[in-house]
C-alpha cells in the first residue's frame, strides 16, 4: 500500500500527530516500569492513634510477608515486605508516634521506614486479607512509646497518661434465665446450673484478689443477648465468658466445648456496630477520616478474635487437666450473639450435656462444679499472666506473617 502524503490534508497529519505522541506515552511510561523492576503493589499508608500508641495501616495490591530490621528502640523503625513493590517510593508525614514515613524499594521488595517521634516497640503486627468491603490488603503495625525521645530535636507537648485499672475486669455471663430455661435435663434446667457455676467462678476469681469481676445476672431472670454484650462493653471488659450447658440427641454424646467467634459472626458484627452514626465514638477511635477508621474497626475486631482464641486454647487445656471431659472437637466456632462484641475478647464455655446422665450429675454437684470452675479460673490467670501475642496473619492464630 502506497500513501500519497502530498495529499494529506490538515485532519490526517493531526490524527497522525496525535497517534505517534500516544505511542510515545506509552512507551515512556513502560519504558520506567521496566527499569524500575516493580509494580507499584504499596498504595498508601495511614495511621491512627496518638503519642502513647499508634496504628500504622500499610494498604497494599497483594499480600506480603513482613521482616522486622529496626524495632523503633533507636527512634527509628525499620521492615521489608516480601512479595509487593514499592513503585517509585512514596513518603510523608505521619502522626501520633510516627513523625515521617518512607516506603522505597529494596531489591524485589519493599523497604518501609518510620521516623519515630519517641522510642518505640513492636506490640503487634498483623496482615488483614480483603474483606468486609474492602477489596485490598493491609499490613497493620501497632507501636507504643517506650518513653524515651527519639533525639534532642523533638520537643512534645506533655502527655495525660492513660489511666488503666490495676485489675482485669471480667464479665461472667450466666446463659439463659427467666423465661427462658434453656436445656432441659432430668432434674434440672440450664438456667439453673448455669447460674450456679457464674456464682462459683465469681467467688473463685473474687478469692484471687486479681480481678474485678461483674455478672450478667445474679438471680433467674432474664437479660437480653445484646444487654449482655452491652454489660461488657460499656464496663470495658477484658475478658467475657458466657457458660451454658448443652443438648443433644444422642444422650451418650457428653463433654466440654469452647466456642470463639466465627468469620460470619464477625461480618454481622461489623454490621451491628456500623449501624450507628456516631459508632466510631463508641470504640473511641478519630472519626476524621470514615476509611481510617473502618481499617482501624478490622484491627481492633482482629486482634480481640485473636485474643478470644488464644484464651480459648489456654481454658480447655486446664480444663483437660482438671480431668473434666472434653468433646472430640472441643475448639469450636459460631456466631452466636454473646460474642458478637468488636472490643471484648469473648468465649463461650459449654460446660457439658443437659442430656447427658453423667453430665448433668456432675454440673449439679457441688463439688464437681467447683473443681471445673476452679480450672476455669486457672485459666484465666494464666491467659492474663501471657505476654501478648506476637504477629499473626489475622484468621490464622498463632501464624507468622
Amino acid at each position: 500500500m502506497r500513501f500519497n502524503l502530498s495529499a494529506w490534508g490538515l485532519r490526517q497529519w493531526a490524527m497522525t500527530l496525535l497517534a505517534l505522541g500516544i505511542l510515545a506515552g506509552v512507551l515512556a511510561v513502560a519504558g520506567q516500569g521496566m527499569a524500575s523492576g516493580a509494580t507499584g503493589d504499596v498504595r498508601g499508608v495511614r495511621f491512627g492513634g496518638d503519642t502513647t500508641r499508634t496504628r500504622v495501616v500499610i494498604d497494599l495490591d497483594r499480600s506480603a510477608r513482613g521482616e522486622v530490621i529496626e524495632q523503633g528502640d533507636n527512634g527509628r523503625l525499620i521492615l521489608t515486605l516480601a512479595g509487593v513493590g514499592a513503585g517509585r517510593g512514596v513518603d510523608g508525614a505521619g502522626t501520633g508516634l510516627v513523625r515521617d514515613w518512607r516506603v522505597s524499594s529494596s531489591g524485589t521488595a519493599s523497604r518501609v521506614q518510620l521516623g519515630l517521634a519517641r522510642t518505640a516497640r513492636i506490640e503487634r503486627r498483623f496482615l488483614l486479607p480483603p474483606g468486609d468491603g474492602v477489596a485490598h490488603y493491609r499490613y497493620v503495625i501497632d507501636i507504643a512509646s517506650t518513653g524515651g525521645a527519639a533525639s534532642s530535636s523533638v520537643r512534645e507537648a506533655p502527655r495525660t497518661p492513660v489511666r488503666r485499672a490495676q485489675r482485669p475486669l471480667i464479665v461472667i455471663d450466666a446463659g439463659h434465665g427467666g423465661h427462658d430455661p434453656g436445656a432441659r435435663g432430668h432434674d434440672r434446667n440450664e438456667s439453673e446450673i448455669t447460674l450456679a457455676a457464674a456464682i462459683a467462678l465469681r467467688d473463685e476469681l473474687n478469692r484471687t484478689g486479681r480481678y474485678r469481676v461483674l455478672m450478667t445476672r445474679e438471680t433467674n431472670v432474664y437479660v437480653g443477648l445484646s444487654q449482655r454484650v452491652r454489660i461488657a462493653r460499656q464496663a470495658d471488659a477484658d475478658l467475657f465468658i458466657s457458660l451454658h450447658a448443652d443438648a443433644g440427641a444422642d444422650p451418650a454424646t457428653r463433654g466440654a466445648s469452647v466456642y470463639t467467634l466465627s468469620e460470619q459472626g464477625a461480618s454481622r458484627a461489623v454490621r451491628e456496630v456500623t449501624r450507628s452514626e456516631d459508632w466510631h465514638r463508641d470504640l473511641h477511635l478519630p472519626g476524621r477520616d470514615p476509611s481510617v477508621d473502618r481499617i482501624l474497626l478490622d484491627m481492633t475486631q482482629r486482634a480481640t478474635q485473636n485474643r478470644s482464641a488464644q484464651f480459648a486454647r489456654v481454658l480447655l487445656s486446664h480444663i483437660e487437666e482438671a480431668d473434666h471431659p472434653l468433646l472430640r472437637r472441643s475448639h469450636r466456632d459460631a456466631g452466636f450473639a454473646v460474642l458478637l462484641a468488636p472490643d471484648v475478647p469473648a468465649v463461650l464455655l459449654e460446660m457439658g450435656f443437659m442430656t447427658n446422665p453423667d453430665d448433668e450429675r456432675a454440673l449439679a454437684d457441688t463439688r464437681q462444679r467447683q473443681r471445673l470452675m476452679r480450672a476455669v479460673a486457672e485459666g484465666i490467670d494464666r491467659y492474663f499472666s501471657q505476654p501478648a501475642g506476637g504477629t499473626m496473619i489475622a484468621g490464622v492464630p498463632g501464624t507468622g506473617s
